[in-house]
């Protein structure tokens, strides 16, 4: 399932939500709407796929509005094998108000530095993945991520890589 598919999940539930929640609205279906910025931390495992295990820790910034459900985050990991990534990209939280319990999904297009870690193929290297989160009433997010990179087929061998990590995203307002 870490080939892209939580990519296309983020795309087909975002659109779906978008038909159904936003396009009826006056301003149409990609709105601007002010959300909480957060700052999401991670840490956690490159797992072994065609990979060398390592360790990841992962920076991202979600920004302060959202287009119709779909939210815009930047972030940049590194690993313990000097591996390097940043890019930007969509999120789409699914929620309900009455649970703590959110699932979100997020894509994002970037670049890639092997450094001593795996050879993705070339510079360009997609991230997608999905987190379970439990959300406090303070509005702290604890969760468990899974996500994968790749190039998605633009290069000759297309490897990936995969990580599974504990977050901590924080509001910051």
């Amino acid at each position: 399932m870490a080939d892209g598919t939580f990519a296309a999940l983020l795309l087909l539930v975002g659109l779906a939500d978008m038909q159904s929640n936003f396009c009826t609205t006056a301003s149409g279906c990609f709105e601007r709407s002010e959300v909480t910025p957060r700052l999401y931390l991670s840490v956690g495992d490159i797992i072994k796929r065609r990979a060398k295990p390592g360790k990841e820790a992962y920076l991202r910034y979600d920004l302060s509005h959202k287009n119709g459900p779909f939210g815009h985050a930047v972030g940049f990991s590194v690993s313990s094998r000097k591996a390097l990534w940043a890019g930007a990209g969509q999120t789409y939280l699914a929620s309900s108000l009455d649970i703590p319990i959110k699932l979100e999904l997020h894509a994002m297009t970037g670049l890639y530095s092997a450094g001593k870690g795996h050879d993705l193929g070339g510079l360009i290297a997609f991230r997608s993945g999905i987190d379970l989160i439990y959300e406090t009433d303070g509005g702290v997010r604890y969760a468990l991520s899974y996500d994968h990179r790749s190039h998605t087929g633009i290069y000759p061998d297309n490897p990936g890589v995969e990580s599974i990590q504990f977050v901590i995203s924080i509001p910051l307002s």
